[in-house]
């Protein structure tokens, strides 16, 4: 099909000529450069694969194994029996799937052998939940698209149900229906290691009497046996590897507290009439808020108190009531030591725990107590949570948690929207495993006992050049009237960083009207102060003028694993979907 024809009225059609995806202008001269007579032999791209990708490792049977997939796919080249490319099929290998932006076979390459605290961790928030906060159903399907995607932290509240003799999971105070706990289990147990053989960190924000306490503990030890890391009723010295927890279950929750203070503390963090949701998470909504004054303190959630049902305080009055098979359960001792934060932030050398901060408090403690944060999150872990208002199921943005060392930043995996698409990007890296290394700045203590500081502005350490030639795709996995009724669509890209505030940014291309295979040709330049925390953002919009613009894809890809030279990046729908045809191709440079 050569045209292409839009209904503009009842007697009036456009017809656009459909454009062929074709070489920019560098490939071709690229082209010229590795080959001779119009051929690119093996030797002409194994040398182009460790010239220009910078792929020192390549070896000669790669590059002819490569030639020989192309060849594959392009049939109709009359070049098959040579065994060497032309123009096209080079084109076509450098927008195909065997060139991706991330290496597709380097598989987990980080230490995996350190302390769990070690590690930023991929971590669910109400993870039962199939919308917002208030009155969606609970269920277990969100919970195994979870751990399908590599989530690695599932948070359950359980609650008695109606009757009083069983256990529900639901968020209570509010209409959400609730679904029992041991359906989300059994899911868990079935589910938790298909993405990932690392372990699985079970949260239970626990509101049970101590007999209905018991109940779970013979549901968690029936349903996981063996695969339950269960090291006993002390709080552990030192937390263990994701290495040596490879395909364990671990429990995490507070020490069991009487059933009405748990009651109780759940009041404040659930009422709906607490202040207004932000609907800062739709796809042309508001950019990821900026790590400075983008969370609003709002008087009933900014305290540390005891109030706060996501905050676990230490508050075992009752030991007569303690069912003891319950605390032999919890691996990671979560709580609130009374005191205010200097307490909460104390470092125990005899014992290590978790600690839980809301968005809100986590903001107004880094005001304060940057360092002392970051000393904490060397041996011990912090969760942060969303603010109770975002009963939209929104979220904020995860670099201020992760840039003070904070293990698990939870987040409503079924709110979608950027800062979603950000922690997706985060967790694309280490081959998807749901563990990242922590940088070391992150981990070490300096001779005077020093830690890093996340207030202190640092030098640029290299500057990641972006250049964006084109797209594709959007032809095939789209109706040709989606973006525009009346003619083809006028594509933008929007190329930047997510990191440390010095070095968060968004760039846009032109506009091009009336192209499906938009070709930009422009390139970007990114000085990064702390590329170890960067992650790359790309987006496609649609522009319209008398409308909200339309979505055209997006990715998120960490900095740190990037692949140099030119690569083809799928891109993804609003929900994390990779499309089956959508994909630009960059140029991607450390200078």
């Amino acid at each position: 099909m050569s045209k292409q024809t839009y209904s503009v009225c009842f007697c009036f059609r456009r017809r656009f000529k459909l454009a062929i995806s074709e070489a920019p202008p560098d490939i071709k001269a690229l082209f010229d450069q590795y080959s001779e007579n119009g051929v690119m032999t093996v030797d002409h791209l194994h040398r182009f694969l460790t010239e220009v990708q910078k792929e020192e490792k390549a070896t000669k049977e790669e590059a002819q194994a490569t030639i020989d997939h192309c060849l594959r796919e392009l049939k109709h080249l009359n070049i098959f029996h040579r065994k060497v490319l032309n123009l096209e099929a080079f084109f076509k290998y450098l927008f195909g799937d065997l060139n991706p932006p991330l290496s597709p076979s380097i598989g987990v390459h980080h230490d995996m052998s350190a302390p769990l605290s070690h590690y930023f961790i991929y971590t669910g928030h109400n993870s039962y939940l199939t919308g917002n906060q208030l009155s969606s159903d609970c269920s277990d399907v969100p919970i195994i698209q979870a751990l399908h995607r590599g989530v690695r932290v599932i948070e359950l509240d359980i609650w008695p149900n109606s009757t009083k003799d069983d256990v529900d999971v639901l968020h209570g105070g509010t209409l959400t229906a609730p679904v029992q706990l041991i359906k989300c289990l059994k899911s868990i147990k079935e589910h938790a290691f298909v993405a990932s053989e690392y372990p699985v960190v079970i949260t239970l924000e626990d509101h049970l009497t101590p007999d209905l306490q018991a109940k779970v503990a013979q549901l968690v030890t029936q349903t996981f046996g063996d695969t339950l890391f269960s090291p006993g009723s002390e709080c552990l010295k030192e937390f263990p590897s994701p290495e040596s927890l490879k395909k364990r279950i671990i429990i995490s929750t507070k020490p069991p507290q009487e059933y009405l203070e748990a009651k109780d503390a759940v009041k404040s963090e659930n009422d709906p009439k607490s202040g207004k949701t932000q609907v800062d998470e739709e796809a042309w909504g508001q950019e990821v808020p900026d790590l400075k004054g983008a969370i609003v303190a709002d008087d009933k959630q900014d305290e540390l108190d005891e109030n706060d049902s996501n905050g676990e305080e230490d508050n075992d009055k009752s030991p007569q009531h303690v069912a003891p098979e319950y605390k032999r359960l919890i691996a990671i001792h979560a709580g609130k030591p009374k005191g205010g934060l200097v307490e909460c932030l104390k470092v125990d050398p005899d014992k290590v725990r978790r600690l839980s901060l809301s968005e809100q408090q986590l903001e107004k403690a880094s005001e304060v107590y940057a360092k002392e944060i970051v000393r904490f999150t060397q041996r011990n872990i912090l969760r942060v949570y969303p603010k109770g208002i975002r009963v939209d199921s929104s979220n904020y943005n995860p670099m201020i948690g992760w840039s003070h060392g904070a293990q698990m930043v939870a987040f409503n995996m079924q709110g979608y929207g950027r800062s979603l698409w950000v922690m997706q990007g985060m967790f694309r890296a280490n081959s998807g495993c749901g563990y990242v290394k922590k940088p070391d700045f992150l981990l070490k203590t300096g001779p005077h006992n020093e830690v890093f500081d996340p207030k202190y502005k640092l030098p640029v350490k290299t500057t990641l050049k972006v250049k964006v030639y084109m797209g594709e795709g959007w032809y095939y996995d789209f109706k040709h009237t989606h973006f525009d009724a009346y003619s083809p669509p006028d594509f933008y890209a929007r190329v930047g960083i997510a990191g440390v505030a010095a070095d968060s940014v968004m760039k846009k291309t032109k506009t091009l009207e009336d192209d499906w295979i938009p070709a930009w040709d422009e390139e970007f330049e990114f000085p990064l102060t702390v590329p170890e925390l960067a992650v790359l953002r790309i987006e496609v919009h649609e522009y319209d003028m008398s409308e909200k613009d339309d979505f055209g894809g997006q990715t998120c890809l960490p900095v740190s694993e990037l692949r140099k030279g030119i690569r083809a990046v799928p891109l993804h729908s609003r929900k994390g979907e990779k499309y089956k045809s959508v994909k630009l191709l960059m140029h991607f440079e450390f200078v």
